[in-house]
């Protein structure tokens, strides 16, 4: 089995080895300048990445190989979980084999774990893209991030008479995990997250706040809906967004995301995200409140 830290055939004066929590900020670095390219923006957070790496299951120093030239970090590869796993190059070091190199270590890494498929969401059209398909990795669906610009009216719609929407409290945790995971689960194929990973990703995560999530009660009190809702910067993401499958068919999906964009602006987002694909078929539900495509992203994966 290779070692995590050996990279074959890297450039010469490039090293590798596993990552620590210290090297969030390389990370976030390098994805964001392959995103300025590929997208002309700045999509992920910092946040995003420790969110990701304080998860309970996860073992960091198992599961990524960072690339330096020096102490800069300029490439990474993250097998974040069963069959899918992160990987960027700086865009000063690509078409240097980098990315090659990275991709082979995720599937080995990937097939002494057992998975029999890993794959990534990347840009459509990016550099990414284009090495995935020469690599041989197929398309397993389309995403697309939403946004709901600066300056756009939002319209209020009502929730039927006798729904409440509220903040979660603590003893609300396991309920809102279920609800949503239930949801999910019931197009996503992949096991359910363990509610200690599920934490980190959402009341765990740093700069929580209660309004970050919130749950939709029915007249008799139950949970039937829950909405995950974070700042980064001036943005604010959808994150995750759930109704109980008794439940749809009401838009109330409308009724809780007109909630979270007003909840957002007022705590200072200038402009509403969120990102949908092809499994879960509600892009057009999150149009129809006035949100517009800003980008589109394919997830390859390759047999192992």
């Amino acid at each position: 089995m290779r070692a995590p830290t050996d990279l074959p055939d890297l450039p010469e004066g490039l090293t590798s080895r596993p990552l620590t929590l210290a090297d969030a900020q390389g990370v976030f670095d390098t994805v964001a300048a392959e995103e300025r390219v590929d997208l002309g923006e700045v999509d992920i957070s910092l946040e995003d990445v420790l969110s990701d790496w304080q998860r309970p299951s996860y073992d960091i120093a198992a599961s990524t190989v960072g690339v330096f030239d020096g102490d800069r970090l300029v490439a990474y590869g993250d097998v974040a979980g069963p069959d899918h796993a992160y990987a960027a190059v700086h865009p000063d070091h690509q078409g240097r084999g980098i990315g090659t190199a990275i991709a082979a270590w995720i599937q080995e890494t990937a097939r002494t774990r057992g998975s029999t498929r890993v794959g990534s969401q990347v840009p459509e059209g990016s550099a990414a893209d284009r090495l995935m398909a020469d690599l041989g990795y197929r398309v397993r669906w389309t995403a697309w991030d939403l946004e709901l610009p600066d300056g756009v009216e939002i319209t209020p719609y009502p929730l039927p008479d006798g729904f409440v929407l509220r903040d979660a409290t603590a003893e609300d945790h396991e309920s809102a995990w279920t609800l949503i995971e239930d949801a999910f689960l019931e197009w996503s194929d992949r096991p359910r997250h363990p509610i200690e990973d599920f934490a980190s990703w959402v009341w765990a995560r740093p700069g929580f706040e209660p309004w970050n999530l919130r749950l939709l009660e029915n007249p008799a009190g139950e949970l039937v809906g829950a909405t995950h809702v974070y700042l980064a910067g001036d943005s604010a993401y959808v994150a995750r967004i759930a109704v109980r499958r008794d439940h749809r068919g009401r838009r109330l999906a409308r009724s809780m995301l007109v909630d979270a964009f007003g909840l957002a602006r007022e705590h200072g987002a200038v402009r509403s995200c969120l990102s949908t694909d092809t499994r879960a078929g509600a892009r057009a539900v999150y149009e129809a409140v006035g949100m517009v495509v800003a980008s589109t992203w394919v997830n390859r994966a390759i047999d192992l």
